[in-house]
């Protein structure tokens, strides 16, 4: 009995013992744990690629950027002399364009009225034939009929005072000069957008920029964004001025030399008819016969 005790006194003796060491160990090991791994998360951390920041994203060529400034922002904010002229200037330009596309029209039906002339009027067997070969809106007609209505009524004190030459050469000259007269109708208005569209255009950017110079002046601000945007928005009615002028000057010289060669031929088929009118015969006339 005695043994027992003495047997289970030295195990809680040695369990007390070998419980410090069992700690301090474990301490020790567990430190060393620590130590080993911290280098290593420290050097994944720093191994570890950090992103770029993100660029601010740019505005893409499809996107459309607000313009403060334009034709709308000049109509909006225009005073009535502004938008007074600009209308102005809209009117010249579709007066122009009309008047450009209406003689184009006239040009052409009277080239093909003469084409028609020539084809059938000095085929026809008597003169009256001939007019009725044409058509009734013809501008050769037109001549003809004055032609032949002047040999028929050249009677009375005319017979005294005028020749028949000089009666049939004033009936077809004056039907030539009404046809003249009708295609020049209209140059005139181009001729005068073209001179006078470009100071128009010129008088609406003088009197923008003196509206945006005064409101600058009246807000203390110069900067660069602040003129720029009303001077640019004011040299609008120069650009429109030019786009408008420009198109009449070139379809006035375009039309007039046009006019020119049309008239020439006009001239030439009055020449044929006096001569024609003046024998009396439609064959018996050799100066169709070769124009032909």
């Amino acid at each position: 009995m005695q043994k027992l005790k003495n047997f289970t006194a030295a195990s809680l003796l040695g369990i007390s013992t070998l419980l410090p060491l069992q700690a301090v160990f474990a301490e020790e090991t567990a430190a060393t744990t620590t130590a080993l791994t911290t280098p290593v998360t420290t050097t994944e951390k720093a191994a570890t690629p950090v992103p770029p920041p993100l660029a601010e994203k740019a505005p893409s060529a499809s996107e459309k950027v607000h313009n403060p400034y334009g034709l709308e922002a000049l109509w909006r904010e225009g005073d009535l002399v502004a938008k007074t002229t600009l209308f102005i200037l809209v009117l010249m330009s579709i007066g122009t364009w009309y008047i450009i596309l209406s003689k184009l029209f006239q040009q052409s039906k009277i080239k093909r009225h003469g084409t028609e002339a020539e084809r059938n009027f000095w085929e026809a067997d008597t003169l009256n034939s001939a007019k009725e070969s044409l058509d009734p809106s013809s501008t050769y007609r037109y001549i003809a009929e004055k032609g032949i209505h002047s040999t028929k009524h050249h009677d009375g004190t005319l017979l005294e005072r005028i020749d028949f030459n000089t009666w049939v050469t004033i009936s077809i000259q004056r039907a030539i000069d009404k046809v003249q007269s009708h295609l020049g109708n209209g140059l005139a208005f181009l001729a005068t957008v073209g001179s006078t569209a470009p100071f128009v255009g010129l008088f609406g950017t003088v009197w923008g920029i003196y509206h945006a110079l005064t409101a600058i002046g009246i807000s203390g601000q110069a900067s660069i964004d602040k003129v720029a945007g009303p001077v640019g928005e004011a040299l609008i009615m120069t650009a429109i001025g030019l786009a408008v002028a420009v198109p009449a000057v070139l379809g006035y010289n375009w039309l007039t030399r046009r006019n020119k060669a049309v008239m020439d031929n006009v001239r030439s088929f009055g020449s044929d008819l006096h001569a024609v009118l003046l024998s009396g015969e439609l064959r018996s006339n050799p100066v169709n016969r070769d124009s032909k």
